[in-house]
């Protein structure tokens, strides 16, 4: 973490632009008549979104990977590189770990070491994916979908062992995705491998704490193509049904078709009271893990709409949702593109309570198209970065965090510290 000065001192060239800035857009919501520039700025900072584990360093693609080095080699370097973010922009107060990548060798330490950067465990994610070094069963064919009880044994077994790791650090979060599926026509039964996930499921369901949730993850294709055992919300939505109160859907905006109407998603599962877990990431073609509303920030703020939407109605029972940036980064410095998806997060949110709700309901209801998409243009292409820098000082961090960050040569610190070709374990 950066000393407390040295933070002071990058924002102090800042602040007079700044709250010249600010004050000016909260004159200009006043006239509108919009939410208060305070009221804004008050919700920014109670939101949070986790940052994934795997996320810390580079992650590549199947053609290959380009570390930039000083990538955390431990648990403990990741939780320090998050403890970093989260004082930059006070918006990433949990790490996301994944196992078997994450296990903690020193819980009483690494339970120490969050508590003294102010941070927590948000969710614990199983693999089923990969085979390990030692494994007794492939997964080559699928896990909680395999034809081999042997395979469907170890896999629930493997999410089990989870589910204590998570309880060790104080998690509450247990979240199963599956690349179960085939890629080629009759390779596999459809119902039969929805049947055996629905079994698998229930009895990791039943390993679960009175107060866990289970996220129930969705992707149509990848690394399967032909089909998926959990190809959409829909298939997820059944599963949680047949689970119980305490399994919900996790949304990944990568995980969809060309052009899906993901706010929609949202705004049905909640509807429900079945979204448990959204994960943001960019993307132009599928999962693409990209930097969060870099390529398409209008569909950002649509989602957002929902969430805000959902959120202020009192007929609404959704349980909080599990907020967390999955990501993978090739290209730029992972930090940097953490702290650019979670600006770029936090200004669709501060769009979206701008939103006239009253009369874009009323717009609504009148089959007033025009008017209704006018109030939704109005309040995106309103310049909230004054809210978010806000928010980012009040919780005492950087007015500007990526700048903050490169100013401050942290990337060369890490190399100094880790060496050039240090590795991130994980992807």
């Amino acid at each position: 973490m950066l000393p407390a000065q040295q933070l002071h001192d990058l924002n102090a060239p800042l602040v007079a632009d700044h709250e010249a800035n600010y004050h000016h857009l909260g004159d200009q919501l006043n006239r509108r008549g919009a939410a208060g520039a305070a009221s804004v700025v008050a919700q920014l900072r109670q939101f949070q979104v986790a940052i994934p584990s795997w996320a810390l360093g580079t992650g590549g693609t199947r053609f290959g990977r380009f570390p930039g080095g000083g990538e955390p080699r431990s648990l403990e370097e990741k939780i320090a590189d998050v403890a970093l973010l989260h004082q930059l922009n006070g918006s990433s107060n949990a790490i996301s770990l994944h196992i078997p990548w994450d296990i903690p060798t020193d819980v009483a330490g690494t339970r120490q070491q969050l508590a003294a950067a102010g941070l927590r465990i948000d969710s614990i994610n199983s693999n089923t994916f990969q085979d390990q070094p030692g494994q007794a069963q492939t997964y080559k064919f699928g896990s909680l979908a395999s034809t081999d009880a042997a395979v469907r044994a170890q896999a629930v077994q493997h999410n089990i062992e989870c589910l204590g790791y998570g309880q060790q650090l104080g998690a509450q979060v247990h979240t199963v995705w599956l690349a179960d599926g085939s890629n080629f026509p009759g390779q596999q039964h459809f119902r039969g491998a929805y049947q055996r996930t629905q079994e698998s499921l229930t009895a990791i369901y039943e390993a679960l704490s009175s107060d866990w949730t289970l996220l129930i993850e969705y992707k149509p294709y990848e690394p399967n193509f032909y089909s998926m055992v959990i190809p959409d919300w829909g298939t997820s939505y059944a599963l949680c049904q047949a689970l119980g109160q305490q399994a919900q859907v996790l949304v990944d905006l990568g995980h969809h078709l060309p052009n899906t109407n993901i706010e929609q998603i949202a705004g049905r599962l909640q509807h429900f009271g079945r979204l448990g877990g959204f994960h943001f990431n960019g993307s132009m073609y599928g999962d693409d893990d990209l930097t969060t509303g870099s390529i398409k920030p209008f569909q950002l703020f649509l989602i957002f709409n929902e969430l805000v939407d959902s959120a202020q109605d009192a007929t609404v029972h959704n349980p909080a949702v599990a907020y967390m940036i999955d990501a993978s980064h090739n290209t730029k410095d992972p930090l940097e593109d953490l702290l650019q998806s979670t600006d770029n997060i936090l200004t669709a949110y501060a769009k979206a309570l701008l939103v006239d709700r009253p009369a874009l309901q009323a717009a609504q209801a009148a089959n007033d198209a025009a008017l209704a998409e006018d109030l939704l243009r109005d309040a995106f292409l309103t310049d909230v970065r004054p809210l978010v820098a806000e928010a980012y000082r009040q919780s005492g961090g950087a007015l500007r965090p990526v700048a903050a960050y490169r100013q401050a040569t942290h990337r060369a610190g890490l190399i100094a510290q880790r060496g050039r070709h240090a590795l991130a374990t994980g992807l």
